[in-house]
């Protein structure tokens, strides 16, 4: 707790004025607008958890553009102005982004601090996943994810015998396992010695993978992973197949793994149990938000007749200038980065989706006492508080996007059919408009490889099958509130649809 001026001490009593300092951190001159939210140590997080953007959104009619709220014992200021933004990173030493997340995947994960100020590591994980995420690095881990995805896709529908027959299935199970296995695979390899085994392997840690993540944001909050146990079994059984005695068995592990499993003074104090705990958390960052993405690019897709069409002609272009031919037996589709760059109908398709998915958190934690100075005014800020962005408020702004909450498969194409990239608030050009991966130092160094992963499977699914929803009128899922912060929302029920092989 922190205590200040009290605006009324000298209407309350002695033992009033302590508890009332217990409790509540008291604004003081020069600070944002403060709600302490009337549940103590709790604060507001109740009536942000149950409608983050309305709460923010009426916040923000109260208090203007910047307050102070009490968010489970933590001061957040959020900054709601998007022309403030870029205010915000030039204040970058006197944040650290860092302390959160190491002591999130600490406490998720069930690993010793990777922060290497505490010692037990000298990595500079920024530093790594940039080199293993980004450059020639890309180069491999895209080209693997689309040999992977097409191994999973391809070979259980290259039957002939059910090749003309329509196969039914929930899409976002479907895009949840398709995603999955492919990106596992992409990141640790095929295990050479238990090839037939290899599906059935997979298919029980996504089995895991989603018992863990569903307890994720209970994690971050604080909870231990005991009080969820078939959670703790399930990510003690994901660690176990990370270790590096099962990993040295896989051929062709990704870049971003070998680096971390043979540089041996890089986890220089972890045994080998807690560095399998670094590699899940890794399996984490690379999946939690890739699937539920890869739900909304293809649901909106198939919902939109244009949308389908537009983009299906744009990936038969790419193939066919390519010299490259659909083939259910032959050659595999093969698409370099610069191809897969040039593809806007798709780039578009994939920021609209997440545009309307996405509610992350970027935040930062105050180093030391500072001023902050924005666009509409100066702010002392404390030590140990939090400065955020919450980017859904700029995404569904209808000054910015108009009917905001309708998906335009063009809005991010302008009128030659190019990406566009200029976007206006009150008729002022944003320099900030569009931040599902982040924002400056937090910016997401895999964010590259997330766009491939998606472009690669709608190009495939577009490429191999025909597909329908089973209902042509059915309504848009809403989005699963419960994972606020953590980047893409799934949706809260799955949608059926059918597809099969294309002749």
């Amino acid at each position: 707790w922190k205590s200040g001026v009290l605006w009324s001490g000298k209407n309350l009593s002695g033992h009033a004025q302590l508890l009332w300092c217990v409790f509540f951190y008291c604004r003081r001159i020069g600070e944002p607008p403060l709600d302490n939210g009337l549940i103590p140590y709790v604060g507001c997080a109740l009536q942000f958890g149950a409608n983050p953007l309305e709460f923010l959104r009426t916040n923000k009619r109260k208090y203007g553009h910047i307050f102070t709220c009490k968010l489970m014992g933590k001061y957040v200021h959020f900054i709601t102005n998007p022309f403030s933004y870029n205010t915000v990173m030039r204040h970058g030493k006197y944040f650290d982004w860092k302390k959160f997340n190491f002591a999130v995947s600490a406490k998720a994960f069930g690993h010793r601090s990777i922060d290497p100020s505490d010692g037990n590591t000298t990595e500079n994980v920024h530093e790594t996943f940039t080199k293993t995420l980004q450059g020639d690095a890309l180069n491999s881990l895209t080209e693997a994810m689309m040999e992977n995805l097409q191994y999973v896709l391809r070979p259980p529908v290259l039957s002939k015998t059910n090749s003309d027959s329509w196969v039914t299935e929930g899409m976002y199970s479907f895009c949840y396992r398709v995603m999955f296995e492919a990106g596992y695979l992409t990141l640790f390899g095929k295990d050479l010695t238990r090839q037939e085994a290899q599906r059935t392997f997979i298919l029980n840690n996504l089995n895991n993978f989603k018992q863990f993540d569903k307890i994720f944001p209970a994690l971050v909050a604080g909870i231990p992973i005991h009080m969820f146990k078939n959670a703790h079994n399930a990510r003690e059984k994901l660690a176990e197949a990370l270790k590096h005695e099962n990993l040295q068995k896989r051929d062709n592990i990704s870049e971003l793994i070998t680096t971390r499993m043979f540089l041996n003074d890089t986890l220089s104090t972890f045994d080998d149990k807690e560095k399998a705990k670094t590699h899940l958390a890794l399996l984490w960052a690379a999946q939690a938000n890739t699937l539920p993405a890869t739900f909304w690019c293809l649901f909106h897709t198939i919902r939109s007749p244009e949308a389908m069409k537009t983009a299906t002609e744009e990936v038969r272009k790419a193939l066919e200038n390519s010299g490259q031919k659909i083939s259910f037996e032959g050659k595999p589709i093969s698409l370099t980065q610069m191809q897969l760059n040039d593809m806007p109908v798709l780039d578009s398709i994939i920021k609209e989706a997440l545009r309307l998915s996405s509610a992350s958190l970027n935040i930062r934690a105050a180093k030391e006492d500072f001023t902050l100075h924005l666009e509409e005014g100066s702010y002392n800020i404390r030590k140990d508080d939090i400065v955020a962005l919450y980017p859904q408020l700029l995404h569904l702004d209808p000054e910015i996007y108009p009917d905001p909450l309708v998906f335009k498969y063009d809005r991010f194409l302008n009128e030659n059919g190019k990406p566009k990239t200029s976007f206006y608030c009150n008729g002022i050009k944003l320099k900030y408009y569009y931040m599902p991966f982040g924002s400056g130092l937090t910016l997401c160094p895999g964010r590259l490889f997330a766009v491939h992963e998606m472009k690669q499977f709608l190009i495939l699914m577009f490429s191999y099958f025909e597909m329908q929803l089973i209902d042509s009128q059915v309504k848009c899922p809403p989005l699963d509130q419960s994972r606020v912060g953590l980047g893409i929302l799934p949706p809260t029920n799955d949608i059926d649809f059918k597809y099969k092989l294309k002749h």
